[in-house]
């Protein structure tokens, strides 16, 4: 991370060049590791002791992160339990009738938070099961005759089913 604070936004920005759209990654990297310095000396795990929904707040205060992208810092650079909602998490879940089409990032995890247990590990796993089932078979064009959650609800029927989200 020194290295990365070290570095000009210019000098940054030519080493991910390949990476698409890297004036804005480094930009919002820049902004990421000088948070990172500004508040906790550089020291990733003197931020992972903050309590979870303060260092939510303050990775929301910088430049270029959003609610998917802090969640994504706490639970899988720090893990902590929080589940990380994404576009699949959304097409999937609202295919279900568990949520409507246009349920919020914060409904959806309330959603998934309330009815699972709150364990890092758990929500790791069923976010990358997310995301597989996602990229598979719940795309723009869905597989849903082989898809593994049929039985959990019928959009056929138009029904809205409760499902027990415990695991």
């Amino acid at each position: 991370m020194e290295g990365i604070h070290q570095l000009k936004k210019s000098q940054l920005a030519s080493l991910i060049r390949s990476s698409g759209y890297y004036r804005i990654k480094a930009e919002r990297l820049k902004a990421f590791v000088d948070f990172l310095f500004e508040e906790y000396n550089g020291d990733i795990e003197k931020m992972g002791e903050e309590k979870l929904s303060v260092l939510r707040q303050k990775l929301l205060g910088v430049n270029g992160i959003g609610p998917e992208t802090a969640d994504s810092i706490l639970l899988y650079g720090l893990k902590k339990p929080i589940f990380v909602v994404d576009a699949y998490t959304k097409r999937i879940l609202s295919r279900h009738r568990m949520i409507s089409e246009s349920a919020s990032y914060g409904e959806i995890q309330r959603l998934l938070m309330n009815h699972l247990p709150l364990d890092e590990r758990l929500f790791n796993e069923y976010h990358a099961l997310l995301v597989h089932l996602g990229k598979t078979l719940c795309k723009k064009v869905p597989g849903c005759d082989i898809c593994p959650l049929k039985t959990i609800g019928s959009k056929e029927r138009g029904e809205r089913r409760k499902v027990n989200l415990s695991h």
